[in-house]
């Protein structure tokens, strides 16, 4: 029997269920500014799974990073949500479009 198949889809379901609070968290205390953060680490993940000759753990690593890298849409998509009130905004954090109004 093979399991890593059951093992990798696992752990996918696990990092992309990570991930979704995470996002949430740093578009609340950071905003969408901090998308680079996310791009490194996505490119980082996806050019270390070249590098990692163990299959299973290639493909968690690349698994990790295309998770951060679609994090980045989230990202954008999650400062949409709290626009439409459906998430709380930070009252500490004011958005730039606030501050030139004033």
């Amino acid at each position: 029997m093979q399991w890593f198949g059951l093992l990798i889809g696992l752990s996918t379901f696990i990092i992309i269920g990570v991930f979704h609070p995470v996002v949430i968290k740093a578009e609340y205390y950071l905003g969408k500014r901090c998308w680079p953060v996310f791009l490194a680490g996505g490119l980082l993940c996806v050019i270390g799974a070249l590098l990692i000759p163990l299959f299973w753990a290639s493909a968690l690593v690349s698994v990790l990073g295309f998770t951060l890298l679609w994090s980045i849409r989230e990202l954008f998509e999650q400062e949409e949500r709290v626009k439409k009130g459906w998430f709380p905004e930070n009252p500490k954090r004011k958005s730039k479009n606030t501050d030139n109004k004033q």
